[in-house]
C-alpha cells in the first residue's frame, strides 16, 4: 500500500515524533541520556535495551524496524552490521533502521562532525605553515595525507586531505588553526547537540579510537545530512582524486620548486575497487576503520529524483569491503522503496530550528552551520570530481551543479536549517553508471 502524501508542513518539535506503529521486536525504549564520562569504545556484541527515542519511538528499539507491506520490497538478507539506517536525506523520512542509536565507535565517520563545525570558520584560500606543535598528540597507526613541518598549505589542501585520505595530520592542523585539539572538541561537541546528535560524544576530533568516544548510525546520519547542505562539504565529499603539495625543495640552476603527489578518495563507492564497483549515483560521504569500530560509513546517493542517505557501522562480515557491499545493497532497497514503504522515524532538525519554528513570524536565512552555498566556491583546480566536467575557466573541479527539480524549499531561522530542500549535488553525478 502506497504511503500517504505528505504534508506541507511537518512538524520538527522531537517531542512530537512518536509513531504509534507495532516494531518487529523488544518493547518501545526511553530516551537515553547523552553520554557522560567516559562510556566504552567498545561495547557488547547486543545492543542495550533502551536507547534514545530521538526521531521516533521505533528508533529507539533493539533490531530491525521497517514497515513491509504489499509492494514493499523485502529487505537485504546476510547483513551483518550492528547498525544501519537508510534515510530520505531531503524529507528526513527514516525508512528502514537496526539499532539505529546504538552508541558505537565512529572511526572516520567523525570527520563528518569535524568538518560540519569547522568548514564555515577558514575561507579556503586561508594558508597557513605548519609548526611541530600543530602535529602532536596524533595516534599512532593513524591515516595521513602527508603534511610536512615547516610548509605552507592552504585550508583548501587540508580539506582534501580530510575528505580524500582522512588525514588526521591535516585534522589537526585544522584543529590547531581552531585554537587547538581541546577547544575543537567543546566545539564539536556543542555542535553535536545542537544538531540532536545526542548519542555522539567527541574525544578526538579526527575519530581515533578512545575511550568514551561514541556516535551512532542516527547521528552519523544526522550529521551527513547537516554537512550536505553545505556547497563545500558536498564538492570536497565527492572529490575522487586531487593533487596535494609536497615537498618544497631546491631546483635545477637553484629555484625552489614545490612538489605535488596524487590523493585519492577512500571511499570505496565513489572511487571503485578489484571487488566494489562505482555505486550509480553516489555523491560521498565518509569512510572509517579502526580497532574498536571496525568498518563504518556514511554513503549518499541519488537515482530517480531521490536522494537517500544511508550508514552502516561494524559489518560482522570478514570479508574485503563489507561495509560498502552492504550500504550498496541498503541503497539499492532504499531506491525500491522509496515511496512505497511507510516510514519508522525521521531525522529530526537542529534545536535551533525546531524552536525557530515555533516562532511566528520568523525570518529565515542562510545554511546550516554558517557560510553554507554562498562561500567557498568550487573544490578547486587540480582535483577531479566524481564525474568531471569543464568549468567555466576551464579546470576540472566541480564548479558546474546541476540542481535536482522539484524539492520544496523551507528556511528556517535560529538554526538556518534548509528542511526538505534537493540540494544540488555535483554535475553529472547521478549519471554515472556501475563501472
Amino acid at each position: 500500500m502506497p504511503a500517504p502524501k505528505k504534508t506541507a508542513r511537518r512538524s520538527l518539535l522531537v517531542t512530537s515524533a512518536v509513531l504509534t506503529s507495532l516494531a518487529l521486536t523488544a518493547p518501545a525504549a526511553v530516551a537515553a541520556p547523552k553520554p557522560s564520562g567516559s562510556p566504552s569504545a567498545s561495547p557488547s556484541a547486543t545492543p542495550p535495551a533502551s536507547m534514545s527515542s530521538v526521531g521516533g519511538a521505533r528508533l529507539g528499539k533493539p533490531g530491525t524496524q521497517v514497515n513491509l507491506a504489499s509492494g514493499v520490497p523485502v529487505l537485504p538478507k546476510d547483513l551483518s552490521a550492528r547498525s544501519w539506517i537508510v534515510a530520505d536525506a531531503e524529507s528526513g523520512d527514516v525508512l528502514a533502521a537496526h539499532n539505529a542509536h546504538w552508541r558505537l565507535a565512529p572511526a572516520s565517520t567523525l570527520k563528518m562532525l569535524f568538518a560540519d563545525t569547522l568548514l564555515p570558520r577558514f575561507p579556503r584560500d586561508t594558508k597557513h605553515k605548519v609548526v611541530p606543535s600543530d602535529l602532536a598528540g596524533i595516534g599512532s597507526g593513524s591515516s595521513m595525507v602527508g603534511i610536512k613541518e615547516e610548509e605552507t598549505y592552504t585550508v583548501h589542501d587540508l580539506w582534501l586531505g580530510v575528505f580524500l585520505r582522512s588525514g588526521n595530520d591535516a585534522v589537526h592542523v585544522l584543529s590547531a588553526m581552531n585554537k587547538g585539539v581541546e577547544n575543537t572538541v567543546e566545539d564539536m561537541n556543542e555542535h553535536a547537540e545542537e544538531l540532536q546528535a545526542l548519542d555522539t560524544h567527541v574525544v578526538s576530533p579526527d575519530g581515533y579510537d578512545a575511550e568514551g568516544q561514541v556516535s551512532s548510525a542516527y547521528d552519523l546520519t544526522l550529521i551527513a545530512r547537516s554537512g550536505m547542505q553545505k556547497k563545500d562539504f558536498r564538492e570536497y565529499a565527492s572529490t575522487v582524486s586531487a593533487k596535494f603539495p609536497g615537498k618544497t625543495k631546491k631546483g635545477k640552476k637553484g629555484k625552489t620548486v614545490r612538489e605535488s603527489f596524487e590523493i585519492q578518495n577512500t571511499n570505496r563507492l565513489l572511487s571503485g575497487d578489484s571487488d566494489v564497483p562505482v555505486y550509480q549515483g553516489i555523491a560521498g560521504v565518509k569512510n572509517g576503520n579502526t580497532t574498536n569500530a571496525g568498518a563504518t560509513f556514511t554513503g549518499v546517493a541519488e537515482r530517480g529524483g531521490k536522494v537517500l542517505l544511508v550508514t552502516v557501522m561494524n559489518p560482522e562480515k570478514p570479508g574485503h569491503n563489507e561495509v560498502y557491499k552492504e550500504t550498496a545493497r541498503l541503497f539499492d532497497w532504499g531506491f525500491k522503496a522509496a515511496g512505497k514503504v511507510q516510514p519508522v522515524g525521521e531525522l529530526v532538525p537542529p534545536k535551533g530550528a525546531a524552536q525557530a519554528s515555533a516562532q511566528p513570524g520568523a525570518n529565515p536565512s542562510g545554511e546550516a552551520g554558517g557560510s553554507g552555498d554562498g562561500a567557498g566556491g568550487t573544490a578547486g583546480t587540480g582535483s577531479k570530481p566524481v564525474a568531471s566536467a569543464p568549468a567555466a575557466d576551464g579546470s576540472s573541479g566541480i564548479g558546474t551543479a546541476l540542481g535536482i527539480t522539484g524539492g520544496v524549499l523551507v528556511l528556517l531561522a535560529g538554526g538556518a536549517f534548509l528542511v526538505n530542500r534537493r540540494w544540488p549535488l555535483p554535475d553529472l553525478v547521478r549519471r554515472r553508471t556501475r563501472q
